[in-house]
């Protein structure tokens, strides 16, 4: 190989040497700034939200549930025959008393009719009885006066003593007639007595062939028509007690324990979502779901809107407590929560620390009532931290006050 042609190539050998040095150098010098920056960032003071002091926390209890009636009946009749009249229809209002159905009754009008008669006829025979012991009293009048003046004669022997003796028996015949015909008046009374209850009985039956309303009600559904033939005991109507609408709300029996008889409710139907409906907690169900764990409890509006449909889904919160001061935690900054306890980020003396804490009242939206666990001075982190951060410097940040 010529000089010249060597001396190039051993230049090139060198060039190349000296690229990959100053090559090798930037990548170290990168991967020093890479590691430098990682450091910084991993070890640098994190700036985190922590909790504070609230006043005036309002604790309240969410169920969902539905609209419910208190008093709501299947009206019937009690006796069977075909309906020929209806007077009421879904959604009417009725009065106590009110009509609402009757049946065909001509049979048991014939039946009335029949009692009716036998009634008076019973009442007729008391007067014929009254007036025949009228009679048998008059009779004996007589005979009492013809056998005194018989015997005031037989002792002048004016009469003979047969005679006499055929007027006495006559008084004791009368004595007799009356004695029967006053025991007629009796029997006429007993029997009487008994066709009028036949008639009243009768009667019953018959105002039994009419259905009329229990009390002041809304028509929730009318379930027959006119010409149906119907049996003791099928339903006619749905009838829903004016005013009786309530909310019935499923409480997880978690919650259920703070509330009690009286307190305050606010209802939000789904069919008016922007609109709420002050109520009280009127009963409490004593036995509780065993499958779902849940507490049947029931408001009653204060306000109610002008038109409820049973079985329209409800929200219903329940004001069980208001807080004069409290920490509140988000339930979603505390790990291993129990329903009693859990553990939090806390930020003691500049650092990061895990704590066991004790909490009291949770609200509607997630955030727990601190209660003890915490040294003095710690401050509680609301934000989520990486696992592994325990012992990194960190300061805190202050919520907006509420």
């Amino acid at each position: 190989m010529p000089p010249r042609a060597s001396a190039t190539v051993a230049r090139s050998k060198g060039d190349d040497m000296s690229r990959k040095i100053v090559l090798g150098a930037a990548a170290v010098l990168a991967a020093a700034l890479v590691a430098g920056g990682v450091y910084v960032v991993r070890h640098r003071p994190l700036t985190l939200t922590v909790a504070q002091v609230e006043k005036n926390v309002p604790i309240r209890v969410f169920g969902l549930g539905t609209i419910e009636a208190r008093v709501i009946s299947k009206a019937s009749f009690d006796v069977g025959a075909m309906i020929v009249e209806l007077d009421a229809d879904h959604g009417d209002e009725v009065k106590k008393g009110d009509i609402l159905a009757r049946l065909v009754a001509t049979e048991q009008e014939a039946k009335v009719a029949r009692a009716r008669a036998a009634s008076r006829s019973a009442q007729a025979a008391i007067l014929k009885a009254q007036t025949n012991v009228e009679k048998a009293n008059a009779v004996l009048a007589q005979k009492r006066e013809v056998n005194r003046r018989k015997q005031a004669l037989v002792g002048r022997s004016v009469v003979s003593e047969q005679t006499a003796e055929e007027a006495q028996r006559d008084e004791d015949v009368a004595k007799a007639d009356l004695a029967v015909a006053q025991s007629e008046v009796e029997v006429a009374k007993a029997q009487f007595a008994d066709a009028s209850a036949q008639h009243d009985y009768e009667k019953t039956i018959l105002s039994r062939y009419v259905l009329t309303a229990p009390f002041d009600a809304v028509v929730v559904d009318r379930l027959r028509e006119r010409g149906m033939v119907i049996k003791a005991g099928d339903p006619v109507f749905t009838l829903m007690e004016r005013g009786s609408g309530w909310a019935l709300a499923y409480i997880d029996e978690s919650r259920a324990g703070q509330i009690a008889l009286g307190q305050h409710a606010t209802v939000r139907l789904r069919s008016l979502p922007r609109e709420t409906f002050d109520a009280k907690v009127v009963r409490i169900g004593i036995e509780s779901d065993r499958v779902s764990e849940e507490r049947r409890v029931y408001v009653k509006c204060e306000r109610c809107p002008a038109n409820i449909h049973l079985g329209e889904q409800a929200e219903v919160l329940i004001d069980v407590a208001t807080l004069g001061e409290a920490l509140m935690i988000p339930e979603a900054a505390v790990r291993g929560f129990d329903g009693r306890a859990g553990n939090v980020w806390t930020i003691e003396a500049g650092k990061l620390q895990q704590r066991r804490v004790q909490f009291d009242h949770r609200t509607n939206n997630a955030r727990l009532e601190y209660a003890s666990g915490l040294p003095d001075g710690a401050r509680v982190v609301v934000e989520r931290v990486a696992a592994g951060s325990e012992g990194r410097a960190a300061e805190p940040r202050q919520e907006p006050a509420r």
